[in-house]
């Protein structure tokens, strides 16, 4: 019988090869910053991202938060939604890489599910994230503007916010070119508000992203990105979770703030 302490010590060495065979959590970071995302693969296992897929197809499809068109399924502020998830999103990996990249302090504060079926003709055009999620609208000095997105309140705060922010992207299937892995902008989250009609091709370049199902892309909410229409007949499924350690102004508050454990 192998003891709890053994069977932590196992774990452990083995989230830790996973996370070392890249380039270690200092030069990871040092990318993230640089040029805004990072992939990681093998965060979650074929049963693991199974488990995830069956109590996504088991939740009742239905209320404001659900949207589903032939072209686009989505669940918006996800673990509110479907709580009963959170212990395999939040695997040991991901709290340790978590951990790792960004120290203590941070939380969730907006989690969407994306589900890109195999005849999907949507796609995204380049932009940035620029708004958080919060409960209510106030008149708030450096907060706006503000929109207003299935009852749901967002606002552009101001800009450091932004740029200490995270978002992690959980792959539940493989996804390249053909079926709407992000495109993007190496860079661009260092360059401020940039808007996407001001890209000068002659010196940006993009980037695809292709990450395998079970891995993660951890991006900046600045960086440019974009994606496009699927033609492999190939779905995409995605977990997008935005992560802050910022205190909002007492006006408002974090719509979905979630808090999970953390692993040091």
């Amino acid at each position: 019988m192998i003891s709890l302490r053994l069977q932590d010590n196992i774990l452990r060495n083995i989230i830790t090869h996973v996370f070392t065979r890249m380039v270690g959590h200092k030069k990871l970071i040092t990318q993230l910053d640089k040029n805004g995302f990072i992939v990681i693969p093998d965060i979650y296992t074929d049963p693991e991202v199974g488990q995830i897929i069956k109590i996504i197809d088991q939740a009742p499809a239905h209320g404001d938060t659900f949207r589903k068109t032939k072209d686009l399924f989505a669940i918006r502020q996800f673990i509110k939604t479907i709580p009963s998830i959170t212990p395999l999103i939040f695997n040991d990996k991901l709290l340790y890489i978590i951990h790792q990249l960004f120290g203590a302090g941070y939380f969730v504060t907006k989690a969407i599910y994306f589900d890109k079926p195999a005849q999907s003709n949507w796609f995204v055009a380049y932009h940035q994230d620029l708004t958080i999620s919060v409960d209510k609208k106030e008149n708030i000095e450096g907060y706006g503007p503000w929109t207003v997105k299935q009852d749901q309140f967002g606002v552009q705060p101001p800009l450091q916010i932004l740029q200490n922010n995270f978002t992690i992207r959980i792959h539940l299937n493989d996804t390249d070119k053909n079926n709407g892995a992000l495109k993007v902008v190496p860079g661009s989250n260092l360059k401020g508000l940039y808007r996407p009609e001001a890209i000068n091709w002659a010196i940006e370049k993009e980037t695809l992203c292709e990450v395998k199902k079970g891995g993660i892309m951890i991006m900046r909410p600045l960086l440019l990105h974009a994606s496009n229409r699927t033609t492999n007949n190939t779905p995409r499924r995605v977990i997008h979770i935005e992560f802050s350690n910022a205190k909002l102004p007492s006006a408002i508050n974090w719509s979905e703030r979630y808090q999970f454990q953390t692993h040091e």
